[in-house]
């Protein structure tokens, strides 16, 4: 009995720790806030540690956004909410294929370091990642 709590216990424990965990922003290294800043004056975010890196998240101009800083203060990428609509055709065409009849949660424009864009669906708890032509990449569980 004590084995299988003992083991159910790390498995949430490992689950938990293995998604974003919001902090408070005293939590922040100075040198990640100061980036923040740097990109997006006057504007208060709500922070999660991700792994080793920092997300802030915030409403620009009315639309979610949320960018991804490392522990150098590095930005890393920039994730903003699109329509669905807004998802290239052909990422379309293949959510329409693998997964007929099922709602499209969320779509996001992701925008990494070097420039380089990738796109996100959330249908059915999963995040479908595709290419800036909306070639499929992978699918992640949310």
């Amino acid at each position: 009995m004590k084995k299988s709590f003992f083991a159910i216990l790390m498995i949430a424990f490992i689950s938990f720790s293995a998604c974003a965990q919001k902090i408070k922003e005293s939590a922040v290294p100075s040198v990640v806030k100061s980036t923040f800043v740097k990109h997006y004056p006057g504007i208060t975010p709500k922070w999660e540690k991700e792994k080793n890196n920092f997300e802030a998240g915030f409403k620009n101009q009315g639309v979610s956004t949320s960018v991804l800083i490392d522990t150098k203060g590095g930005l890393l990428e920039t994730e903003v909410d699109i329509k669905v609509e807004e998802l290239p055709a052909a990422a379309m065409s293949y959510l329409k294929e693998h997964y007929k009849g099922q709602k499209i949660k969320e779509a996001a424009k992701i925008t990494k370091a070097d420039g380089t864009v990738n796109f996100e669906a959330e249908v059915s708890g999963k995040d479908v990642m595709f290419d800036a032509a909306g070639k499929f990449l992978k699918e992640v569980k949310d």
